[in-house]
């Protein structure tokens, strides 16, 4: 029997306990939590790098999920409070699917996790070939994660960006794990020259004017033409089923880019 009384730290968990048939059972949520609705009716006890332990233990879960090495210091207090906590640290694509099935089996939904993975993975695959198809040129890009300092797309992104049809201008970067060795300098996305950029500040607006008024960076084709794109983090920086959602605008952009849509 699965557990009864989970709680969620974090959007993609979130999502995933409810997608595999678990939702009755979550207790509690992050106050990012946006997918599914019902959700954020759900006691909001995190956000990401901060939980209120005292509130998690007051609800009595007997699972608690999380994600990234971030969270290291929240799990390791949970742990030492006698919770049963799983945190899973993907970074990749494949690692992403990988993650959603064992989500799926700490909620006692092995067989539902399975068939979600298998789900998001054939709806990207979709989305990108149905986008990639329609063009004949790989628009160069800049993801920008973070603006202070610059952090360029973490792997998942960087997969995404070419599964979509698009090159990643930092495709390089894209097997360091963590955001610090992720930072680029302004001078290199202008010695990139990117076609498009998109930018997702993790849990607040990206400010596109900001980006475009930087020094020097009208000579970038990007802004020259006026293809700076934002997409919510919820949608792209969450590895989980919302991948999905944000794929499709990553794909429409790359077809407005070329004028394939």
């Amino acid at each position: 029997m699965g557990p009864r009384r989970i709680v969620c730290l974090t959007a993609e968990t979130t999502e995933v306990a409810f997608a595999v048939g678990a939702g009755d059972r979550v207790v509690g949520v992050s106050g990012y939590a946006v997918r599914p609705p019902e959700a954020r009716q759900r006691p909001k006890v995190a956000a990401f790098q901060t939980a209120a332990i005292d509130r998690i233990l007051a609800l009595e879960p007997d699972l608690v999920l999380g994600f990234s090495d971030i969270q290291a210091p929240l799990a390791a207090e949970l742990i030492r409070a006698g919770v049963t906590v799983l945190v899973t640290n993907q970074r990749t694509l494949q690692e992403t699917y990988a993650a959603i099935e064992l989500i799926g089996a700490a909620c006692g939904e092995p067989e539902r996790g399975r068939a979600l993975a298998r789900e998001v993975e054939a709806e990207l695959e979709t989305v990108a070939g149905r986008s990639s198809r329609r063009r004949d040129r790989r628009p160069r890009v800049y993801f920008e994660e973070w603006n202070d300092p610059l952090i360029t797309g973490i792997a998942w992104v960087s997969e995404l960006i070419e599964l979509c049809g698009g090159e990643d201008v930092f495709a390089g970067m894209r097997a360091q794990r963590r955001a610090p060795d992720r930072v680029v300098q302004p001078g290199d996305v202008l010695a990139a020259a990117p076609e498009v950029i998109i930018a997702s500040w993790c849990g607040k607006k990206a400010r596109l004017e900001r980006i475009a008024a930087r020094p020097g960076w009208d000579a970038l084709p990007a802004v020259r033409n006026g293809h700076l794109y934002e997409i919510k983090s919820a949608d792209i920086l969450a590895p989980g089923p919302s991948l999905v959602h944000g794929a499709r605008q990553l794909a429409a952009i790359l077809d407005r880019v070329t004028g394939a849509a």
